[in-house]
């Protein structure tokens, strides 16, 4: 139905199809939203979840007819698919952004570090698609939100420090993605991907005075990466914090008003 109705392409993301995904992503939108929004700027933030939602759902639509071509499965053309994982997806790729090295409880079984929130999300979404017949729907959103938020943060985001676009850091790069012993092996391949899209990130930035001769000012990168890793974990921590305390006078509420019946 995407065929002459172009606009689904723009309004699939924001259409739950059960109530549980009505609920799930409510939650993560609040929860993550305290976290990005602080640091982005609101008008940021919703121009993130808007094109990371279009480009997520234009992936799709065009890898759906693919597959419709290669199999002439009619499934790939009439399947139902909608959701808001692609930009949750994408959330999480802003978290690694900002705060890379903050340890996370893991369901509460193990702490893991923010920056592979993204790459445990996909494997998980991967290895469920082979159990899980009904994953398999929502496994090309979360491929195509985290790829399409990673390629938005990492080359066409305007930083409010710089008014420079992109991130060009190694901590962000998108070998950092992968473990220590698959780099060598990404790097050379996401090398090529990055001089497509770099050369033009970079020609902006040095008419911007970000480089000189295409050599970017010393210290300029790790500085700004600093600056935003320490306003993602401030804002992380305030946030943690504030459900602690609200933890505690629950509490302490509950125990009052025990007290006072006995």
């Amino acid at each position: 139905m995407t065929i002459p109705f172009a606009w689904n392409l723009l309004t699939a993301g924001y259409v739950e199809q059960t109530i549980y995904g009505v609920v799930i992503s409510t939650f993560a939108l609040l929860f993550i939203g305290k976290i990005l929004e602080p640091i982005w700027g609101s008008k940021e933030f919703v121009k993130f979840i808007f094109i990371v939602n279009f480009l997520t759902y234009v992936c799709v639509f065009i890898t759906a007819i693919a597959f419709y071509y290669a199999t002439r499965l009619e499934i790939y053309l009439y399947m139902p698919i909608s959701g808001f994982h692609g930009v949750l997806s994408g959330f999480l790729v802003g978290i690694k952004q900002i705060v890379p090295d903050q340890e996370l409880s893991l369901f509460g079984i193990a702490k893991v570090k923010a920056k592979w929130l993204p790459s445990i999300m996909i494997l998980l979404s991967v290895t469920a698609s082979f159990f899980l017949a009904d994953s398999v729907a929502y496994l090309p959103m979360l491929i195509f939100g985290t790829y399409m938020s990673w390629i938005y943060l990492r080359y066409l985001q305007r930083r409010q420090e710089t008014n420079f676009r992109g991130d060009p850091s190694d901590e962000f790069a998108f070998a950092s993605f992968f473990p220590d012993f698959l780099r060598p092996v990404i790097s050379p391949i996401s090398s090529i991907f990055h001089r497509m899209f770099c050369g033009r990130s970079e020609a902006f930035n040095e008419d911007q005075g970000y480089g000189l001769g295409g050599i970017p000012l010393p210290g300029s990168d790790s500085i700004e990466a600093s600056r935003r890793r320490e306003r993602g974990a401030r804002a992380l921590e305030e946030r943690l914090a504030t459900e602690r305390l609200a933890t505690v006078k629950s509490a302490d509420g509950s125990h009052i008003d025990a007290s006072e019946e006995v």
